[in-house]
């Protein structure tokens, strides 16, 4: 198993944790719990996955990543 494959496991099996929670906005608390409890290097990481592509991310999975990587962009 690569770490790409890791990493998306991970970050999906977080997004199946938030979705049956009824949040208004599923991304922003997967991608609030990926800011508070991921390393740095786990983050730029799954961002760069997205940037391959974003192979096997969940849907919500794959805003919440998107939106981390908008908000370092602005940093």
């Amino acid at each position: 198993m690569s770490d790409d494959t890791k990493l998306v496991s991970m970050a999906n099996q977080i997004g199946t944790f938030f979705m049956p929670q009824r949040q208004p906005d599923p991304a922003a608390a997967i991608a609030n719990h990926l800011r508070k409890f991921w390393d740095p290097r786990m983050r730029a990481a799954i961002v760069a996955h997205l940037d391959k592509g974003g192979a096997g991310l969940d849907t919500a999975v794959r805003e919440a990543v998107q939106r981390l990587k908008e908000a370092d962009a602005h940093r």
